[in-house]
């Protein structure tokens, strides 16, 4: 099967490999275990319907989807590009609507080096959330579909935008958007929703009845495999599950270095009620968690690194979470990503307390525009 040109017939197929893979024993998660001295080795009965299988990757089910997705994925965000393509050669200021970054010279060099290791070392799911960074990633990933799992958002045209609130409109943009990248289809199409709740009870209502319309006729077309949303406010982000559990296979909503699952009334009840795919957003709040610049020279980069795999760790130890998505930028930061993966994955009295002070580092420095991730400590 050509990975760029996949039958929209073979989505069935695809899904019906990866319930097999349940069946054949892969569970909630597949991999040797977390810590181990060794990794498993050869392939467990399993991996056959798990892309680009490493087994010092630890793989979690995506949910109802199926879909056997790496622990820790990739994220859209280039944040901190600058490291690899040079300071004179970045803007000043990242922007997920900044479409000028494909023509900095050594750009799309990085992000294809970034993608060549991910596959090398087991990294398998994809996300993109804005216009520059669907056609960034859609343009690389041309020959390598049959490598990763793409989840889509672009929410320049979806209904944070009041002119896109209609399931009609929604369908168009997708249409216009698979076609200009060449993409075809989607992996995951998790639709962009507004930040919060729009103030206006109909208006909110139209955003819901729309964003489920177009999922599912989106579906239905062989344009998305999967659907879900992704939200900043927790509360709607729980009754949308609830009154959606069909549409709404996969969600994406922050979770980072200092969250934890509230006792009772918590998200993760519904999505556990609902065997929702679940992927963390913002692990490292949006880089406040570390000291340094992230340059391979910094002199805090073996801090910054050991920070990076707590945090990595502490969020997995949920296993509700799916993945984190953390931008990686280098191969350095995927390779430390994979550490964490191979460490032990529950904190010891002292590296909680490491994480603790290092979290509280990070509330204090967080960017501004960013302090509502204190919103998500309790989720």
């Amino acid at each position: 099967m050509d990975g760029d040109r996949m039958r929209r017939r073979d989505f069935v197929a695809g899904g019906a490999l990866a319930a097999g893979a349940l069946a054949a024993g892969a569970g909630r998660s597949q991999t040797g275990a977390p810590g181990n001295a060794a990794p498993s080795q050869g392939k467990p009965p399993a991996a056959a319907a798990i892309l680009n299988y490493n087994p010092n990757m630890e793989y979690r089910r995506l949910g109802k989807t199926g879909l056997m997705v790496s622990a820790v994925s990739l994220g859209g965000h280039w944040k901190r590009i600058e490291i690899e393509i040079g300071k004179d050669k970045a803007p000043a200021r990242y922007s997920d609507s900044d479409t000028s970054y494909p023509a900095i010279p050594g750009f799309l060099e990085s992000r294809a080096r970034a993608l060549d290791h991910c596959a090398e070392v087991g990294i398998n799911y994809i996300d993109a959330m804005a216009g520059p960074e669907v056609a960034a990633y859609g343009q690389l990933l041309k020959g390598k579909r049959e490598k990763f799992y793409f989840g889509y958002a672009w929410w320049q045209k979806e209904t944070r935008i009041a002119q896109y609130r209609s399931a009609d409109r929604l369908l168009q943009a997708l249409d216009e958007n698979l076609q200009s990248t060449g993409l075809g289809y989607v992996d995951v199409w998790r639709l962009a929703l507004p930040e919060n709740m729009v103030a206006d009870p109909a208006e909110n209502q139209k955003v819901e009845e729309s964003t489920i319309e177009a999922l599912s006729k989106a579906k239905q077309a062989g344009k998305a495999r999967f659907t879900g949303v992704s939200t900043h406010n927790r509360d709607w982000l729980k009754g949308l599950i609830e009154r959606y559990p069909k549409e709404i296979e996969v969600v994406l909503f922050p979770y980072t270095a200092g969250s934890r699952e509230m006792p009772t009334d918590s998200l993760f009840d519904a999505i556990r009620k609902n065997d929702v795919g679940a992927f963390g957003i913002k692990p490292f709040a949006d880089n406040a968690l570390f000291t340094g610049t992230g340059a391979p020279n910094d002199p805090h980069r073996a801090d910054d690194d050991r920070r990076a795999r707590l945090a990595l760790r502490n969020i997995l130890a949920n296993p509700a979470i799916t993945a984190p998505i953390p931008g990686l930028i280098t191969v350095q930061q995927i390779d430390n990503a994979v550490q964490a993966i191979r460490e032990r994955r529950e904190l010891d009295l002292h590296e909680k307390a490491e994480l603790e002070n290092a979290t509280r580092e990070m509330w204090a420095r967080l960017n501004p525009g960013h302090e509502w991730l204190r919103d998500w400590e309790c989720v």
